[in-house]
């Protein structure tokens, strides 16, 4: 469970700095791949989120969150 919670915590960080690199894009091209990339990360997050929640009894609030990553 270490592990699924760490690959979360790093998926989940990179949305936002993929992000922020994004407003710093050097091409509308680049802007564009950025976020495309934070995008991804936020359905890796969506999925180590499913994945703790199927493991671990079930929990309102990461229900919520679950939903909200959606």
């Amino acid at each position: 469970m270490k592990i699924i919670k760490y690959q979360l915590v790093k998926a989940a960080t990179s949305i936002g700095a993929n992000y922020e690199e994004a407003q710093a894009g050097s091409s509308k091209a680049d802007f564009i791949n950025k976020v495309d990339i934070s995008l991804k990360e936020a359905r890796e997050s969506n999925y180590w989120l499913r994945l703790i929640e199927a493991l671990e009894k079930e929990s309102f609030e990461l229900t919520v969150i679950i939903n909200e990553s959606k």
